[in-house]
Formats: structure tokens, sequence, C-alpha cells
């Protein structure tokens, strides 16, 4: 799509020219000005004037000591050093000269600075309001044309264009494409809607995690539709008067009403469609640009043939008046892609860049699990740097699996050398991960496992990829995935009896897991199937907060503490079992520094 540039009004640039006309004028060409009037000439020109008779009007200025004299027409002002002289009286007098002090006129302070100053700005501010006049009247202004156009809404507008993204682009979200190809079909067809007495939805809502692609849904829109397509942020209606955001949401519908049929895109739209709780000292003008979107949506007058599509991260943060049917109607999920839909965006990402024929999409699809389109993109991207640092002209395996541990964990620390004792005990802690993961069931296979540091502040750590899809996991795996997490630890201490503190992470991951079981998953025999924490920002993060007693509290912290104790103590004892293994696998884990999972299984299964 090709954005259509509207006329910048050039009321701002025209006062910044005043004013820089305005600073050159007082402060270089006044001065320059005044210097051309009095000429300054050497001492002996000024004698050779008077033995010729040539001079007319004399002034003897002793405190600056200088002598300012004029010819004998009075055409011209000359200036010259004094110089110890005693006869120059008399050769002035002699000479016809005339004495005065007013050859050089000074002007009042007063009457320069209004000259100078005043009466230009007073000029220029005239012609600018003269000129701001016939914008706005020409522009069919009036209550919202404010002055500099800050009532004006500065949203992009684009037409149609033969080079732009199209739903062929994105992939991995193929029930949002399904829902706006319709939206697009209506717009180019909506003969066959109307017979039926359908009509498309007044507003679409683009809802899930960053990264994700809702911003690049709307340019697939845009660049699908055949109509005017306007695009503008959430926050670029928020303006520090009161008054202003509501002016140009009045304005935005203003334009698309005269363009329709179009769609209108607001990114971000949470930064204006909070929710209104009437808190004093809340936010008048955000409130008020809701107050105008609810009513330009869903008012007296009728939006006929303008379709609003928006796109959010945080959903639950809106106001149920805008996202009731009727302003609202549709809400379209862009969540993280499945397997499959992993693998569409690697494809469609990696059309630019050149391949070797060995990559397997497949592969790498299920390493990068949970990973974003954006994440996804960026693991590409990364893969061509690295094929460039590596001097080839094309992307191999290794460079897009090297890739997905540069987004995970950064990018391997060179210049870090580990002692031989550190490199030992982390040798055996991702040792002790992969083993206690390999000897459960229902646990996700060992990719694989290196002890190369890496800039995130990873020493090393283990890769397991699930072989598919995985939507729905048992109580039995999430104790399991909390032994694995564990197993580290249980391997630090079961060999050199002592702990470290490189698990700070996985003893972090492991209570966040317990909790989550005895709080929001019902497994706990205690509470049943009773919600004792909810979750906000689902797509941000998701905050918790508990929502019990302070008794219930301490309960819910104890069973936390039995549920990672007993499987801290079932990897220990899968670890003692299984010594002889976990000391072989660690002393060619420390010599390799990094293995595959095959190579792993082979060691252990021997």
């Amino acid at each position: 799509m090709n954005e259509v540039k509207k006329p910048r009004k050039p009321i701002i640039s025209y006062y910044v020219a005043v004013m820089a006309v305005l600073l050159l004028f007082n402060f270089l060409l006044m001065p320059w000005a005044a210097e051309r009037q009095v000429k300054e000439v050497g001492y002996e020109t000024f004698m050779s004037m008077i033995d010729e008779k040539d001079v007319g009007q004399v002034e003897i200025d002793q405190p600056d000591n200088e002598i300012v004299f004029t010819d004998k027409a009075g055409e011209s002002i000359y200036k010259t050093g004094m110089v110890n002289d005693p006869e120059l009286t008399q050769r002035l007098y002699d000479a016809g000269a005339k004495f005065s002090s007013l050859i050089v006129e000074q002007t009042s302070p007063v009457i320069t600075f209004l000259l100078s100053w005043i009466l230009p700005i007073a000029i220029f501010i005239g012609i600018g309001q003269y000129m701001q006049k016939k914008l706005m009247n020409r522009a069919g202004g009036g209550a919202d044309s404010m002055i500099f156009g800050m009532g004006k809404s500065n949203a992009k507008i684009y037409v149609k264009s033969s080079e732009g993204i199209r739903f062929s682009d994105v992939a991995g979200e193929d029930e949002a494409k399904e829902n706006l190809s319709e939206i697009v079909d209506y717009l180019h067809n909506p003969g066959k809607y109307r017979e039926i007495g359908a009509s498309m939805p007044k507003g679409i809502l683009l809802v899930g995690p960053p990264g994700t692609g809702k911003t690049m849904l709307a340019k697939a829109v845009a660049g699908e539709s055949n109509v005017p397509f306007f695009s503008m942020s959430g926050s670029e209606f928020v303006e520090m008067f009161v008054g202003m955001g509501a002016s140009k949401v009045r304005d935005l519908f203003k334009q698309a009403k005269e363009k329709a049929p179009c769609i209108v895109f607001i990114d971000e739209i949470d930064a204006i469609g909070q929710k209104r709780d009437g808190r004093a000292g809340g936010n008048d003008e955000r409130e008020q640009t809701l107050n105008q979107l609810l009513t330009e949506m869903d008012g007296f007058e009728s939006n006929n043939g303008v379709i609003i599509l928006a796109a959010t991260n945080r959903p639950e943060s809106l106001d149920p008046a805008l996202t009731r049917p009727g302003r609202f109607d549709r809400r379209v999920p862009v969540e993280l892609p499945d397997l499959k839909g992993r693998e569409e965006i690697l494809k469609v990402r990696a059309k630019k860049v050149k391949l070797d024929e060995s990559v397997d999409f497949s592969a790498i699809a299920r390493m990068a699990s949970g990973a974003s389109g954006a994440e996804l993109a960026n693991i590409v991207n990364e893969a061509a740097l690295r094929a460039v640092r590596e001097n080839r002209n094309y992307v191999t395996q290794s460079d897009l699996e090297e890739s997905i541990e540069v987004v995970i964990a950064g990018y391997q620390k060179k210049n870090s050398i580990l002692t031989d004792q550190e490199k030992k005990v982390v040798a055996y802690h991702e040792i002790g991960h992969a083993l206690v993961a390999a000897k459960q069931s229902n646990s996700a296979p060992v990719q694989k496992i290196t002890i190369v540091p890496r800039t995130s502040g990873a020493l090393g750590y283990t890769m397991q990829v699930e072989e598919g899809n995985h939507y729905l996991m048992s109580q039995e795996e999430l104790e399991n995935k909390i032994a694995t997490l564990t197993g580290g630890r249980a391997a630090e201490e079961l060999v050199f009896h002592s702990s470290s503190t490189g698990a700070s992470n996985d003893i972090e991951q492991a209570t966040k897991l317990a909790r989550s079981m005895i709080t929001r998953y019902g497994m706990s025999k205690e509470f049943d199937m009773v919600a004792m924490e909810t979750v906000t920002n689902q797509y941000l993060g998701g905050d918790a907060s508990l929502s019990c007693s302070a008794e219930t509290q301490a309960e819910i912290d104890r069973q936390v503490v039995d549920l990672v104790k007993r499987q801290h103590k079932k990897a220990a004892d899968i670890l003692a079992r299984n010594k002889e293994k976990l000391d072989e696998l660690a002393q060619y884990l420390y010599e390799k520094e990094t293995i595959t999972g095959d190579e792993f299984m082979k060691i252990l299964n021997v």
C-alpha cells in the first residue's frame, strides 16, 4: 500500500522561519549595516584630506580616543584614531572645518527595539493569522480546526498499491486470516451479503501476545482491500490539552465517512480504551477521547461503510462499553503459532534468504517451541547473519539451530573461561537435568546439552524438544517437569555434597509451576477445584494475585514446599540409581562441551 501524504499546514514552520529571519536581521545584518555607515580610515588619510581642505564637520571623541569627520560635501562619514598632534586644531580651522557633536545621530534604545523587534513580529503575526484563517476556511474548519492543527487527526492514509503485504505473506494464523478475509470479501462484494440481510461487524478486535502478527495482519488487510485504509496508534489521540483527543477522533471519523467504504486501524487501542473507574484525579482527557470514540462507533448517527480494526495486548483492560456488540462485534485471537504454524512462518520468512538444500524447517519449528512470529523472523535473520560471518552465501541447518540458541540464551561468551572445578559442576548440573528427564515417562526428549556460557548469564543449558503439538499437561507430566528442574541441584548434591548458585533459575521455575498446580489448576486434594489465584495481563507475562485469606496463603506455601521437596527427592533417587551413567555422561560433556540428544541417548542405553 502507498501512504497518501496529507499536505502539512505551514503555520508552525512559518513562525519558525519568521524568528530565524528576525535573529539573522538583528544580529548579523543590522550591525553590518551600521558598520557600513561610518568608514574607518587611517590618520594619514585624515591629514591629506585636511591639506586638500576636503573636511566638513569634525567631532573629537576623547573618551573613545577617536575622531569622526565628514567630507566637504557631508556625504560620507569617516572615523580614525587620535594621535598626539598639538597643531591639529589650528590646521582644521585653516582648512575650514566645523566642529560638531551630532555627526552620527544616536537612536533611542526604545525606538530601536520597537523598530527592529516589535514591529516586524507584529507584521509577521498578522500575515500568519491571515494565512491560517485562509487554510482553515479552505479545509472547512471550525471548532475542530484548532490552532497549529492540534485537533486534527494525523492518521496515515493508504491506497491500493501493487506492492505490499498480502495474506499470502502472513503464515501461522489461519483462523485470524479467515476472519479478516471475510471483511475484505464484504468490501469487494457487498451485494451478496446484503441480499441475505447480513451486515459486517462494525469493529474487529485483534488480541494476542506481542510479536504474533496483529499489526502485520492489519497491513495485509490494507494490501488486500481496494478501499482507503486509515492507520493510527492509540497514543496519538492523547494530547496535552483536554478535548484535543476527542477532536482528533471526530476528525478521523469525518475523513473516514467521506471516503467510505473504508477501514480504520487503531493500534494499541488500550492507550485510550481503558476502563473508566470514576476515581478522583483520573485522566479526563483520555476519558473524553474514549467517550467520543464510543459515540462515533455506535451513536445516534449511522456509521455505515466504516469498519474499525483495532489491536491490543491487554483486552481485559478495555472498557466494557467499547468491547460490547455493536462496537467491537468480533474478537479475533492472534495466538502463538503451533508446530505447523511455526513451520509455515519459517518458510515465509526464509523466502528472501538463500538456503542450503538440507534445511529441515520441521526440525527447526520443533526446536523453536513457544516462539512468536517476530521471534521466528529474528531466528531466520540471525541465521543469515551467522552465514555471512562464516563467509558463506547460503544458510545451513546448523545456522538456524544456532540462531535458536542465540534468541533463547544469547550469543556464546568466547572470552568467559570457567575454572576446571566450575566446568565440572556445570557438566554434572546439566547432565542431572537430562538424566532425570530421560528416566521419567511423559518427558520431552533431550535435544542438546551444552556447557558453553551464553550472554544471557547461563553457564549451560539442556534443550528438550516435544515431538509434536502439546496442548494439555497432566498432573504427572507437571510433577515430572518439576523433578527435571530439580535434577541439576540434585546432581551437585550427590557428587560434590554441596550446592551452587547455578540452580537459581531452576528454583524459580519449579516454585512457580508448583504454585500454579495448587492455586490455579486444582491439583491439590485439600483445596480441590477452588481457584486461589487470578491472572491478569495473560498476554503480557500473566501477573498473578492471590485471592484468599492469610491462613489459606500459609497453607498454600506449605503445600508448594512439600511438592517441590517430593520431586527433589525423586530426582535425587533417580540419579543415585544411575550414578555410573551420571559420571560417564558428565565426563563426556566435560570433554566435548556440547553434545546432541542422540549422543546422550547412545551413551545412556549402552
